[in-house]
């Protein structure tokens, strides 16, 4: 038998471990879509589009995000329950001291001041299981993490107000008035400044973290939702609700500075990987719109019923979106907005996180 070298048995193995990054480098990432009144989430895997897994137990899960290393979701309920009600359960691995510090019987006087809670789940993504419940002053419609891990923010529309929450601690460390029906919210680079749609008043609100104030209101379009911010923090792109448009504002001095018509209702809206494409949602037109923001030219496919959540799926060349009629969705081709194919998912899409590789 032939003897096998010392330096080749070397060169084999990196050459191993270099195929095998590779392999993980190029792995395609899941995609989180929480299902609302189903009181679930499925796991999408986003190379062959099909659910991997199901995490259940979350009650009226409507609004999620996850940490930047990809080990948890943020996890929001619309669910509420009375001030002073029974507290969620404990979730395993967590002490009966460190559940009641974080649920125990509130004081008269905060009895009071917040009628109703509902609960943020952090959810392990290894295995589905609850690590910690977090109780927050109402009902939370959707969740922003900022990009060092360190703060997530859910809004609460019937309150009026966002609550931060420390993720080192598990803690709300402030509630931060912004306006009447604050729907969605997007932390800019570097996690110093958080922007709130309000829906209520027409505004988008900019909140220094630090100090959790609002540092200015930026009147935009009728009923503005849902927002996305570009990469490097400069533009952020507001979808009006009422009145079928999209304001372009320049955080620098909260200007806005185009208007993007596109005449009816619209739902979810995100960046391409480069920044150079818009894609929105045109829930009241059936159609997915793209729009090269260069150029200002549009592109659109029909999509029906109801497109309503959308994400793109960075680095796939993706784009997924969820129907507000129908427990499905569609797969999209960001470079030519050819519908690759359809996943069913047994409830209504919400907002879309994705997560590490497969």
């Amino acid at each position: 038998m032939n003897a096998i070298s010392i330096p080749r048995v070397a060169a084999w193995t990196g050459l191993m471990i270099l195929v095998l990054g590779a392999q993980a480098a190029l792995a395609e990432p899941f995609v989180y879509v929480p299902l609302g009144g189903e009181n679930k989430i499925v796991a999408v895997d986003a190379a062959p589009d099909e659910i991997v897994d199901t995490i259940t137990g979350l009650a009226a899960v409507h609004g999620l995000a996850g940490t930047p290393d990809g080990q948890f979701l943020l996890a929001g309920s619309f669910e509420t329950r009375a001030s002073g009600g029974e507290a969620p359960a404990k979730p395993a691995g967590v002490s009966e001291d460190e559940h009641a510090a974080h649920h125990g019987a509130a004081s008269a006087d905060a009895r009071n001041a917040v009628a109703e809670f509902s609960t943020v789940s952090v959810v392990r993504t290894a295995d589905g299981s609850v690590v910690r419940r977090i109780d927050v002053p109402g009902a939370v419609h959707h969740v922003a993490v900022s990009d060092d891990g360190r703060f997530a923010v859910v809004t609460h529309p019937n309150a009026g107000s966002i609550s931060a929450i420390d993720l080192g601690s598990y803690e709300v460390v402030a509630t931060v008035a912004t306006g009447p029906l604050p729907n969605y919210a997007a932390f800019a680079p570097g996690g110093d400044r958080l922007y709130v749609s309000n829906t209520g008043n027409d505004t988008v609100s900019e909140i220094d973290t630090a100090r959790w104030i609002v540092r200015s209101n930026t009147v935009v379009g009728g009923s503005p939702e849902h927002i996305v911010l570009s990469r490097d923090g400069v533009t952020l792109y507001v979808n009006n609700v009422d009145d079928g448009t999209v304001s372009v504002v320049e955080v620098g001095d909260q200007t806005v500075v185009k208007t993007i018509r596109l005449e009816t209702a619209l739902h979810g809206i995100d960046l391409s990987d480069d920044g150079g494409t818009l894609f929105i949602a045109v829930l009241g037109g059936d159609k997915v719109v793209a729009i090269d923001l260069a150029t200002g030219a549009q592109r659109s496919v029909p999509l029906a019923p109801a497109p309503y959540h959308l994400a793109v799926v960075r680095g796939t060349g993706k784009l997924y979106v969820s129907s507000a009629d129908e427990p499905k969705i569609w797969v999209i081709d960001q470079r030519d907005l050819r519908i690759r194919g359809e996943i069913q998912i047994g409830g209504k899409g919400h907002q879309m996180v994705q997560g590490a590789g497969g």
